[in-house]
């Protein structure tokens, strides 16, 4: 095999879920081969470096060998060496809530009770 239709390989290489969504991401500008916009039907070679846009961010393959019929998670990494850089840290929360922004807590409300004299604990 020299080459092998886009769609069929993105699928093969477990990188969309289906041939339909690989087709989809092609025409839909998403994916790019040697740095050109390309079609479902363009052929994918042995070297060729193929650039997906998705939700969770770029993922940059080198096709590293050929096949049409979508494999086992094992053998669909060995189609591909990922290139992609790492994701960048998340950004960890200390608060949800500003204090004093919006509507008291239940919290927030029986310390203001305590403070005015209200009762409480």
């Amino acid at each position: 095999m020299e080459s092998v239709r886009l769609d069929r390989w993105l699928c093969a290489a477990r990188v969309f879920r289906s041939r339909t969504l690989a087709a989809r991401a092609c025409e839909g500008g998403k994916v790019r081969v040697n740095e050109r916009g390309v079609k479902p039907h363009a052929p994918v070679r042995v070297g060729d470096e193929v650039r997906v846009s998705r939700e969770r961010g770029p993922r940059i393959l080198e096709v590293c060998a050929l096949a049409d019929r979508r494999l086992s998670p094992l053998l669909a990494r060995e189609l591909y060496a990922d290139h992609t850089p790492p994701p960048p840290p998340r950004e960890t929360r200390a608060s949800v809530r500003e204090p004093g922004a919006g509507r008291p807590t239940k919290r927030d409300r029986r310390r203001l009770d305590r403070l005015r004299g209200r009762g409480g604990r």
